[in-house]
């Protein structure tokens, strides 16, 4: 049976599903970019909400959607969609995310931007870090990518604290999950890191309430999702002096807009949502591997539950 590819990613992509799909013993010549094709043919689509497709009501014989992206937010509240969807869960997309972090982190711990962007001839030896045995990150999101930039930053040496909406363990990362331990987390966290997924419970669960939990010069990053933040009660924190940095890679509307204040404003850093950008080859594999799963009756990688969102 066919795989529809709705996607305009087509030309990023084909070259490296015909090598994926040859590795992992599947035919190449079953994918089609043709819409008009019989939706009752249709095995499975792999899709990207900027696709035209909308409408997946007649894929009446669809085994399932495999998204491009590891968001959902754009598609799991489509009351068309009745059959599996598989979010990517990507090993590129993984150390990408780990690299980023790792990156800010470090840059923030280290105070990199004093001496970058003070180049004027003062010798600023007064201001030295700590070591990273004494500094608390957060992280709020404690799946893939969570424990693996948890994992990474430990093995640095930062006292890494985890929550999640559900229990995890990670050697190494003292984990809390549901409401009531929220707390506990912000309020040792020197620095934070966002990688929850959008949901209806934690959609601006960075706000007014949960950013005077944070410690006082609190620094926060933000590569998960936009409307994890209130804006509006970020930029008041600033201005209380409250928290000190945001570095953001995700955004409510994006591309940010250019009258957006945190373009101009100087405690914070834009990233334009590079943190885990989808590498073709690797995410490729994954999608040609999850079929080959679902063909053999297997649990594929990355299966969304509706009622949870992710």
């Amino acid at each position: 049976m066919p795989i529809l590819f709705a996607s305009p990613k087509w030309h990023e992509y084909s070259i490296f599903l015909e090598t994926a799909f040859n590795a992992n013993g599947l035919d190449f010549n079953e994918i089609t970019t043709d819409q008009k094709i019989d939706p009752d043919t249709v095995e499975f689509i792999i899709y990207s909400s900027d696709s035209s497709l909308k409408d997946f009501s007649p894929f009446k014989n669809m085994k399932a959607v495999l998204n491009l992206w590891a968001g959902v937010e754009d598609i799991i509240e489509n009351k068309t969609l009745t059959k599996p969807l598989i979010r990517l869960v990507d090993v590129g997309m993984k150390q990408g995310m780990v690299e980023w972090c790792l990156a800010h982190v470090l840059r923030h711990h280290l105070l990199t931007d004093i001496h970058v962007k003070n180049q004027d001839g003062i010798w600023r030896s007064n201001r030295v870090p700590p070591l990273a045995t004494e500094v608390t990150v957060g992280i709020l999101g404690l799946g893939a990518l969570g424990k693996a930039v948890a994992t990474a930053l430990s093995v640095v040496g930062f006292k890494v604290k985890g929550w999640s909406q559900t229990p995890k363990i990670i050697k190494n990362i003292e984990s809390f999950s549901g409401g009531n331990s929220l707390p506990r987390v912000l309020e040792s966290a020197q620095i934070l890191i966002l990688l929850l997924p959008l949901t209806p419970n934690t959609k601006f669960m960075i706000n007014s309430h949960t950013l005077n939990l944070l410690p006082k010069d609190a620094i926060i990053i933000n590569p998960g999702r936009g409307h994890l933040i209130n804006d509006d009660d970020l930029l008041a924190a600033f201005d209380s002096g409250h928290i000190s940095h945001a570095t953001l890679d995700v955004f409510s509307k994006e591309p940010l807009p250019t009258t957006h204040p945190y373009w101009n404003h100087p405690k914070v850093t834009v990233t334009p949502h590079i943190a885990a950008h989808t590498r073709p080859q690797s995410s490729a594999d994954t999608i040609a591997q999850n079929i080959v799963k679902i063909r053999r009756g297997e649990s594929p990688v990355g299966l969304v539950n509706p009622t949870k969102f992710y």
